[in-house]
């Protein structure tokens, strides 16, 4: 199943490092059924883009809990063969048991220099904007119109050497 890990530059980092990393709490989002059954309409492209807009949106709460990092949201495609579904905590989030490897990543995505504004401002929102705020949900949506960049997995040093 191919899921979408939140994570923020300092964790690129420690898989680029180390071989691996471990979501925290084990948390990443993906294409489940009950995101499926979610949408009235969209093909598979479009819904795991949605899982990965709403890894997004967890990788903006990574970066407020880390006042040192670096205010650019972070997702990780990676291949797994094993994860929960938790369906009792959002339509797309599932859970991994353990860490993913860089053998499995299949792409990296990562906001450019340009969101770094709206991302920061994103940041300071996101919570309110869970909670139904439409003035937080419009920062949000501000940060969300800065399309995450892709890279291959074997970019990320380079990626991280430029940064």
């Amino acid at each position: 199943m191919r899921i979408y890990v939140p994570a923020t530059v300092a964790m690129l980092g420690e898989l680029n490092d180390t071989g691996e990393l471990r979501p925290v709490g084990g948390t990443a989002f993906a294409l489940t059924p009950a995101l499926r059954e979610s949408y009235a309409a969209g093909d598979a492209e479009e819904l795991e883009y949605a899982a990965m807009i709403e890894a997004s949106r967890a990788s903006l709460r990574l970066i407020g809990a880390d006042e040192k990092a670096p205010p650019r949201r972070a997702v990780i495609s990676a291949d797994v063969d094993e994860v929960k579904l938790r369906p009792d905590l959002d339509f797309a989030v599932v859970k991994v048991p353990g860490p993913i490897t860089i053998k499995q990543v299949a792409a990296v995505h990562l906001d450019t220099a340009d969101a770094e504004s709206a991302v920061r401002e994103a940041v300071d929102v996101v919570d309110a904007a869970d909670l139904g705020d439409p003035d937080a949900e419009f920062v949000i949506g501000s940060a969300e119109d800065h399309e995450l960049a892709w890279y291959a997995a074997q970019e990320l040093p380079f990626l991280l050497e430029l940064m």
